[in-house]
């Protein structure tokens, strides 16, 4: 499970919140995320795939388009918890934020996130 849950945080960071084109995203957040899975960022609660695609668009659109989003450390993984620290930025530049990433699993997907800004 370790691995595997490590792999779809690496995924939801690369193919959800790199992905700046919401029809591609929803097809990753279907194969990431349970049917209402929940996300929770700074002054957002949302459920549900179509929720969370509207959501991270919404933050994508407050960041300049050569921003991405960059795993800085291993994911940590705790039972059916695990930990991803990233920064965000210009592309190939140092991250101009940080922040982590916490998922909470059911059967292998994501049930909720919390994603914190430092």
């Amino acid at each position: 499970m370790n691995s595997e849950a490590a792999q779809v945080m690496e995924d939801n960071l690369n193919r959800v919140w790199n992905e700046r084109y919401p029809g591609n995203r929803l097809k990753a957040i279907e194969k990431i995320y349970v049917t209402d899975a929940n996300l929770y960022h700074v002054g957002d609660e949302v459920t549900g795939y179509n929720a969370i695609n509207d959501s991270v668009t919404a933050t994508l659109n407050h960041l300049p388009p050569d921003f991405v989003f960059t795993q800085l450390k291993p994911v940590i993984i705790n039972n059916n918890l695990g930990r991803l620290i990233w920064g965000a930025g210009p592309k190939g530049q140092p991250p101009v934020a940080t922040g982590m990433d916490i998922a909470h699993f059911k059967d292998g997907k994501i049930k909720s996130l919390y994603v914190f800004l430092d």
